[in-house]
Order: structure tokens, then C-alpha cells, then sequence
């Protein structure tokens, strides 16, 4: 049997911490789960998991992470309308809500809305991963029915309501009836929550300039987490965005370009995970929800280490990150660094 290298045994040790960690969180609960007993049930030291994570709360991102990225996609989805589609959502989000009855594993994420809550450094991203949560869903819904309003408010309305009926289940098993959920999720395609389809603008924005000589472009290796496999190379947009500025994402895709977003933050060990579990969420949701076809041109990484980063000329990523390069032909003809680079580099 050939020896393991390094990065294999990091890669070997990091996946039985996590099976480690899926168990004692889905026998414990996440606040009486241990490392110390986590690191008996992987058959490794402490010091090992927290060589590979930083404390509990990171190590439970990313087992529900790896939970979430792991779910199968539906057979099919058929959605002709708002109404549809909204429906298709609310039954895939009701499939999994907690019942009184249920005490498998399938109940680890219920701590996840109270641990991020606890803590502004899970708070800010959390809430910018659901606004991009629902600028994706929203043009989904948008192209659906191609009409020349915005969808985003009433993504959000739904989701809203979807989150708040997981939470209420949560605290409260077997109160409602989901198909009533079902219903009310349905009834918010009639609401007047929708405004012209209009470019937001921004005050000051970064300008956009173009590189001489431009040069070349190169996409790295990395899963594609909104789609089925690696990225690809393309024409477009490429927008390194930190985690507290995903929303500005939508000035590109309502210009119409194909994207690639990756997000970036200065605290990978912590938030990456939630980042993957948050896009893994939704890529399960855009499933259940709304034809593939239907989908905004939108490719996302969570670039953890900074590789795609640094070939987009990016030393340092912060939370407040915001770079977007215009591609073509795979050379960068067109950049802009800072708050509304997004919307400048879309033109």
C-alpha cells in the first residue's frame, strides 16, 4: 500500500474529524458536544482537530457543510410561474423542517441560527450570504416569468418567511401545518412587492480602468458551488468580493455578463464554512425551486486560501474586499478596486 503524503493525511484527518464531530453534535447537541470527546471518537488527538479548525463552531459549519453539499438533487423541477416556483421552494423547505417525532441526524442544524446570532463576526457575513441568497433567487424568478421587474423583495419575503417557520418549528415541534406554509408561500407571488428592474447606483463608485498592455487571465482549479462541477473558463465579469459586499454581485448579473464571484474574507478558518453551507443551501434550493435554465449566469468559489485572488492581482482579501475584472478572450481588458467596482466594471 503506497505511503500518504502529507496533504493526503491532512485531507484523511480532516474528514474523520468531521464524521467525528457529525456524531457527537447529532448525540450531544452542539452545546454539550466536546473536542475532547470528538477527538476520542476520530481516534486523534485534541491538539489534531484544532490544528484543523479553530474551535467547535467552525468545525459545526462545516459539518453541516459537508451535510448540506451532499444532498441529492431532485429528479426534476417544473415551475412555469412565480406562484410555482415559490410553491416548489416552500415544499422542499417543509420536507425538512423538524416534527416532534424526529430525533436523527437530520436535526444537527437546529443550534445553527442561535450560534450565529451570538457573535457580530457571524452576524455581518450571515446576513450578506442571505442577501445574495436572494438576489439569486429572485433573478431566477425574474427570468422565469421575463418581465421587466425586480423579484429580490419578494425572495426575500419568502425566505423570510421559510427561515422564520424552520425557526418557530425548531422551538416548537409539530406547531403549524406545513402545507398551510406551502400555501402563504404561494400567496406572496400576488403581492405588489416588486419596482422597475433598474441598475442600483452608486455614490463615488471605484472607477474602472483598463490594464495596457491587458494582461492574461487565468481561472484556477476550484468547484463551482452553484453548479455540478469545477469552473470554467469564460468571458465576463470576475468579482473577488469580500464577505461583507456580496450583495454588490447584483450590479454584474443585471447587466447581463456571465460571473464568477469569489468570496473572500480575512477569516477563512472561521467563515469559509459557513460561506460553503450558506451556497450549498441555496444551490439546493435553486434546485427545488426553478429550472436549471432559468438560473442567473453566476459561478461562485469560496476562495478559502486566496488563490484566485492573488490572479486577480489581490494580495491581502478583508471582509470588505471588492474587486471586479472585465474578461475577454481570457486577457483582463477592463478592472476596478472598491466599493461599487461591481457596478463600474459592468459599464
Amino acid at each position: 500500500m503506497p505511503r500518504l503524503s502529507r496533504t493526503d493525511m491532512q485531507e484523511r484527518n480532516r474528514a474523520r474529524i468531521v464524521d467525528a464531530a457529525r456524531l457527537e453534535f447529532a448525540e450531544r447537541g452542539y452545546r454539550e458536544a466536546r473536542i475532547d470527546a470528538i477527538a476520542d471518537r476520530a481516534e486523534l488527538t485534541r491538539g489534531a482537530v484544532y490544528s484543523n479548525f479553530p474551535g467547535k463552531r467552525a468545525l459545526y459549519f462545516e459539518v453541516l457543510a459537508v451535510d448540506a453539499a451532499t444532498v441529492a438533487p431532485p429528479d426534476r423541477t417544473s415551475a412555469a410561474t412565480v406562484r410555482d416556483a415559490l410553491g416548489n421552494l416552500a415544499r422542499e423547505w417543509a420536507a425538512r423542517l423538524p416534527m416532534a417525532t424526529r430525533t436523527d441526524a437530520s436535526l444537527l442544524g437546529l443550534e445553527l441560527m442561535a450560534e450565529v446570532a451570538a457573535d457580530q463576526l457571524t452576524r455581518l457575513p450571515f446576513a450578506q450570504l442571505k442577501l445574495l441568497d436572494a438576489i439569486v433567487l429572485g433573478l431566477a424568478l425574474e427570468h422565469l416569468e421575463d418581465l421587466p421587474v425586480s423579484r429580490v423583495r419578494l425572495a426575500q419575503a419568502a425566505l423570510t418567511l421559510l427561515h422564520g417557520t424552520a425557526q418557530l418549528a425548531a422551538a416548537a415541534p409539530g406547531f403549524g401545518d406545513p402545507f398551510d406554509t406551502v400555501r402563504a408561500c404561494q400567496a406572496l407571488a400576488d403581492l405588489d412587492l416588486d419596482h422597475a428592474n433598474r441598475r442600483r447606483v452608486h455614490l463615488d463608485p471605484a472607477p474602472a480602468h483598463r490594464p495596457d498592455p491587458a494582461p492574461r487571465w487565468w481561472l484556477p482549479a476550484a468547484d463551482d458551488h452553484l453548479g455540478t462541477g469545477p469552473l470554467a473558463p469564460h468571458d465576463g465579469i470576475v468579482a473577488v468580493l469580500g464577505l461583507h459586499r456580496l450583495a454588490n454581485i447584483e450590479d454584474a448579473l443585471r447587466a447581463g455578463h456571465e460571473t464568477t464571484l469569489a468570496v473572500v474574507t480575512d477569516q477563512p478558518a472561521e467563515l469559509a464554512p459557513l460561506a460553503r453551507l450558506s451556497l450549498a443551501e441555496l444551490r439546493n434550493h435553486l434546485r427545488a425551486a426553478v429550472p436549471p435554465d432559468h438560473w442567473p449566469a453566476l459561478h461562485v468559489v469560496v476562495d478559502d486560501k486566496g488563490v484566485l485572488a492573488r490572479g486577480a492581482g489581490i494580495d491581502t482579501v478583508t471582509d470588505v474586499t471588492e474587486t471586479a475584472l472585465r474578461v475577454r478572450d481570457g486577457r483582463i481588458v477592463a478592472r476596478a478596486d472598491g466599493w461599487g467596482a461591481c457596478g463600474s466594471i459592468a459599464g
